[in-house]
């Protein structure tokens, strides 16, 4: 576990229990950046689900949001994958409100958090 992983885990485990509860998701909406041309591309994605962006293959496995406000900061499982790479680029919890906290380390991609997305459409826009 890296440090910034192993703080936020600390600093959720240590926050009121109010503060903890959450609602799950659907999906979740990522925003990814190909750094070499400056492509930009939103990836709505079901939990469960892969998508391919780039040489990147993304599965989202969980997508948590406070509880009532989809609209608010979103917590994500993601799993990122490249085809050659032996270990999974990244494999964790990211977060909208403070995306380089854990982020996606990788020389041409960058991938993070913009919502989660619930089965009444709330927080699938936009």
């Amino acid at each position: 576990m890296t440090q910034r992983a192993a703080a936020l885990a600390g600093v959720l485990l240590c926050a009121p229990a109010a503060a903890q509860e959450v609602d799950i998701g659907t999906g979740a909406v990522l925003r990814g950046l190909e750094k070499v041309d400056g492509h930009v591309e939103d990836i709505a994605l079901d939990t469960g689900e892969t998508a391919t962006f780039g040489r990147l293959r993304i599965e989202l496995l969980e997508c948590r949001y406070p509880d009532g406000n989809p609209q608010a900061d979103a917590f994500a499982y993601l799993m990122i994958t490249e085809p050659d790479a032996g270990a999974p680029r990244f494999a964790g919890w990211m977060i909208a409100s403070a995306p380089a906290l854990n982020a996606l380390e990788h020389p041409r991609y960058d991938v993070w958090v913009l919502r989660c997305r619930t089965a009444t459409g709330s927080g699938s826009s936009g």
